[in-house]
């Protein structure tokens, strides 16, 4: 297992973590070794700085996952850049908005997306670059600046108002690297394959801990379920990382036993796992260890459940990661008891720098840490209502301003659409809080399917939920709308029932 060093680098530097000859990459132009790796960061990073920007500039990417997408995250700090990876599933007017809010030197893309811009899309102070121009024989040795120093700037999905650029320093990404490395137990031999955005935290972190425990990462944009299942056989994948609806869809789909058996670790974050999708994966892959986890990209990841405990617990997030310091507060600053439902906080050094030129909003989200914590310094405030137990373990209950609040009830949206699922008369569904004259709120789900067993739905429900939580009315969806990071996309779903 990793050492779990505290000291943070230079994120450039993770190469060095792995032995020269071992296979860092696995895509579909062969294999790539950490020596390799190394090269090519440095002629990447030498090549960005040839291109005379300011120290500090931001260099934008809206790549697919080749495998220069995978190497400009270290690249551009390395040449004192800071790097603004944007999603390859958004579209102009979005890529539009990340560039201007960013301040992006330069985009640097592929000339088929750059073709689907229009004028004024790429502000006249960045330059257009295309990843074919991308060459030189120069390269930049390992930088050995301040970890503190800004590497990345990550925009939220944007489901909720206009997208956040979270400010992530070489320190944030360098320690939690070293944190998911040694918790998951990620070893050399490990085969990890990335279908996650490499836009978001999860995707990018997966790349950081893969290497940094010396394992290959093997980089997949997959279309159907299918993809995933080959790519798995074709790579030898142990390990794969995914979002709830994600593996609603792997279960869905068929799997050869053989190619089931050589998943050895599954790890889950952005949405709760449901207790169907706990018993689903635990029975698809029994052979694998199950990972659930809670982040936020402010601070990256707050929890994990071992994998020991998942069977007892299955509703639970677990406990703080590696130098993650995790609280849950009452309203008045204090510590909550156990059982007592409050905010949840984060310190400790994977706490993010703030939001990007938005000083507001970062007030309200990053402020001191309560009083009695151990780490100190600035937390992540969450807006998540969570619980722990007498066991020290979390339970996730929802996001303030998702709570729906009903009959002068404030009503779980997670825990009713666990309920709504736990009998198999849909796989997916969201509950949200509709304007009610009556109620002040009443509650809507969306749910995937045909709606012909919504009375067993509806029976099962009045025995296991209390009259205050019965949904007033189903919609029905042959597919529900997710964001660009693959999660259901609550904020379409709603603006949908009450336009």
């Amino acid at each position: 297992m990793l050492a779990l060093d505290p000291i943070p680098r230079p994120i450039d530097t993770l190469p060095a973590l792995g032995r020269g000859d071992a296979v860092a990459m696995i895509d579909r132009a062969g294999t790539l070794d950490f020596d390799g790796l190394e090269r090519m960061t440095g002629e990447v990073a030498a090549w960005l700085a040839a291109q005379g920007y300011a120290p500090g500039a931001r260099v934008a990417s809206w790549l697919p996952k080749t495998r220069l997408a995978c190497v400009l995250p270290m690249a551009a700090p390395r040449a004192g850049l800071v790097h603004v990876p944007i999603n390859p599933m958004l579209k102009r007017a979005q890529v539009g908005y990340i560039l201007a809010d960013s301040g992006a030197a330069a985009l640097l893309t592929q000339a088929g997306r750059r073709d689907t811009l229009e004028s004024g899309d790429i502000p006249e102070d960045c330059a257009a670059l295309l990843d074919e121009d991308v060459r030189g024989e120069d390269r930049l040795p390992p930088s050995g600046g301040d970890p503190d120093t800004l590497a990345a700037i990550l925009y939220t999905s944007g489901s909720t108002g206009r997208p956040k650029g979270v400010m992530l320093s070489h320190a944030n990404l360098w320690l939690g690297a070293i944190s998911v490395a040694h918790y998951l137990g990620l070893t050399p031999d490990d085969r990890v394959l990335g279908v996650l955005p490499l836009s978001f935290d999860y995707g990018q972190n997966q790349l950081f801990s893969t290497w940094a425990a010396g394992a290959s990462y093997a980089p997949l944009d997959y279309l159907t379920a299918r993809d995933v299942v080959k790519a798995v056989e074709r790579v030898g994948a142990t390990t794969l990382a995914g979002v709830p609806p994600l593996w609603v869809q792997l279960l869905e789909a068929e799997w050869p036993d053989a190619t089931a058996s050589l998943l050895k670790r599954l790890t889950n974050s952005g949405g709760a796992l449901t207790a169907p999708l706990v018993a689903g994966l635990r029975a698809r892959f029994a052979q694998a260890d199950l990972y659930p986890m809670y982040g936020l990209t402010e601070a990256f990841r707050s929890t994990y459940l071992a994998p020991a405990l998942v069977a007892a617990h299955p509703d639970s997030v677990g406990r703080a990661i590696p130098f993650a310091e995790v609280m849950i507060v009452r309203p008045d600053g204090t510590q909550a008891a156990a059982g007592e439902p409050g905010e949840l906080v984060h310190a400790g050094p994977l706490v993010a720098q703030g939001y990007w030129r938005d000083a507001e909003r970062t007030a309200q989200r990053f402020r001191p840490a309560p009083a009695w914590s151990i780490s100190g310094g600035m937390a992540v405030w969450s807006g998540d209502t969570a619980v722990i137990d007498d066991e020290g373990l979390l339970r996730f209950v929802g996001r303030d301003d998702e709570m729906i609040k009903s009959a002068g009830n404030r009503i779980s949206p997670t825990e009713i659409e666990e309920a709504v699922v736990a009998g198999g008369e849909t796989v997916e569904a969201v509950a949200l809080g509709v304007p009610d004259p009556r109620l002040g709120q009443a509650i809507v789900v969306v749910a995937r399917g045909d709606g012909a067993r919504e009375a067993d739905l509806r029976a099962r429900l009045r025995r296991d939920l209390p009259s205050f939580q019965q949904p007033t009315r189903y919609e029905w969806r042959a597919e529900l709308p997710r964001n660009a990071n693959g999660k259901l996309d609550r904020a379409a779903i709603k603006a949908e029932l009450t336009s």
